[in-house]
């Protein structure tokens, strides 16, 4: 039986179907990168450039860990929608045992990596030296909140794939508002700065697990499932292994070309560092919208490919990159003219807002082509073929992104608008390499249908 908030991609409209279920993803995402701006935002008006250049370095550091958990949890989402869409319950339950399993491996591991290694990544990063404290401070402290950083992205994995997007919304809106009063309290009351502002997100992020814990035992699933399904199951394993790996390795590749770029950065000075941490939370609310369609196509085709409807799959690809486009130009507009006063919600320093708003206006015509590249990557996840996304994302970060990164940083008179311009050089790529893939992939399916 489906749970009332669940959607059935398998049938009827497409469009409206794909908006329903991603709008409540894009208010998570929105609202996930607030929790994560707050920190920022919070140190911005209370603090210094050393606070904010600590806390965006250290923040890009967190968010490869957050990455490569999300590749997994692309992976659960595929399976569960997969056997929704073959209507198994049973494997379902089993499903998300092998996926409480592997997570709760997965989280002890960067836990433990992540504290001790925070060092020689911030050295790595090239903080600055007045920033170095402050960034090996925030990465520790956040590290020990992995397990739960895990947990949410567990639950919104499984909800995902159930077709439920509104639940995972709910849980981040949670995570938001404690994170708020947290920030405010720690930072603006105690006075304590970047750690403060680790702390709140760590209280959270647990807040936000326990009372989703809550909740969900008040839902009616549609799958079985009991404590005796956590566990090893070669099977479900062996699946969101081979689905989720190649996603990990290409978001966790990707992120670290921007950790890459971050350190290229880091080395124009303080108020550069700074300038760059900010946009990348201004960016990180712009690629909101590409995420979240790439989320609803991933498993509006899971669930399509589950039923054996790979026309249908396939129009819901091509339905996200119309629907998804329409608002990305919106955000270009946005990021392009409107750099300054977007930049200046996270800080007040003028030289760091200056800094910032440079980089968005290189950056911002990425908004104009990352849509359709989204919309790509998500169909090839819904189908299982990751290993195209994989190879699209390493190539485009290591060939294209950092290089031309490189270069354009090294030219005379260089600003952090130079630097801007290579995403968007690289997303063109990226949509290239997809549009070979998609037919390859199209071939391939349709030589199986007719055996």
């Amino acid at each position: 039986m489906r749970n009332k908030n669940s959607i059935n991609f398998t049938e009827g409209k497409i469009l409206s179907p794909l908006l329903m279920f991603s709008v409540p993803i894009f208010a998570a995402l929105f609202l996930q990168a607030m929790y994560g701006a707050v920190d920022l935002m919070v140190v911005g008006k209370f603090g210094d450039a050393a606070g904010v250049s600590g806390v965006g370095t250290g923040s890009s550091v967190m968010m490869l860990v957050t990455t490569i958990i999300n590749g997994f949890a692309v992976g659960t989402t595929v399976l569960i929608g997969r056997r929704i869409g073959e209507n198994s319950p049973e494997k379902a339950g089993r499903a998300i045992g092998a996926a409480i399993f592997l997570f709760a491996v997965l989280s002890v591991a960067l836990t433990v990596l992540m504290i001790i290694f925070a060092e020689p990544l911030a050295a790595l990063m090239k903080a600055p030296e007045e920033a170095f404290d402050d960034t090996v401070t925030y990465v520790r402290i956040c590290s020990a909140g992995i397990i739960f950083i895990t947990a949410y992205n567990v639950i919104g994995g499984i909800f995902r794939g159930l077709g439920n997007s509104t639940l995972p919304m709910i849980f981040v809106a949670i995570a938001c508002g404690v994170n708020i009063i947290a920030d405010l309290l720690f930072i603006a009351v105690f006075k304590m700065g970047v750690a403060g502002a680790a702390l709140a997100t760590i209280l959270a992020q647990a807040v936000s697990v326990v009372l989703s814990l809550v909740i969900i035992r008040k839902q009616n699933l549609p799958f079985k499932f009991s404590l005796k399904d956590i566990g090893i199951h070669k099977e479900e394993l062996s699946i969101i292994i081979k689905i989720g790996t190649p996603i990990a390795l290409q978001d966790g590749l990707t992120h670290l070309s921007f950790l890459i770029v971050n350190a290229i950065t880091n080395d124009f000075g303080l108020a550069e560092s700074a300038g760059y941490g900010v946009a990348q939370r201004v960016t990180g609310f712009i690629f909101l919208v590409p995420s979240a369609v790439m989320s609803g196509i991933t498993a509006f085709v899971a669930q399509n490919y589950g039923a054996g409807k790979l026309d249908r799959a396939r129009k819901g690809m091509f339905t996200g990159i119309f629907a998804g486009s329409v608002g990305g130009f919106v955000l270009f507009l946005l990021g392009f003219f409107f750099a300054a006063p977007l930049s200046s919600i996270f800080a007040n320093d003028p030289s760091v807002i200056e800094q910032s708003a440079l980089y968005l206006r290189g950056f911002s015509s990425d908004c104009l082509l990352t849509c359709a590249l989204f919309s790509f990557l998500g169909y090839f996840s819904g189908c299982g073929e990751t290993t195209y996304a994989m190879v699209q994302g390493i190539t485009a970060s290591f060939l294209f992104r950092v290089p031309l990164s490189w270069l354009l940083a090294n030219l005379e008179n260089a600003t952090l608008t130079h630097i801007g311009l290579a995403a968007p050089l690289a997303t063109v790529y990226g949509i290239i390499f997809s549009i070979v893939s998609y037919i390859i992939i199209v071939k391939k399916q349709n030589k199986l249908m007719k055996n």
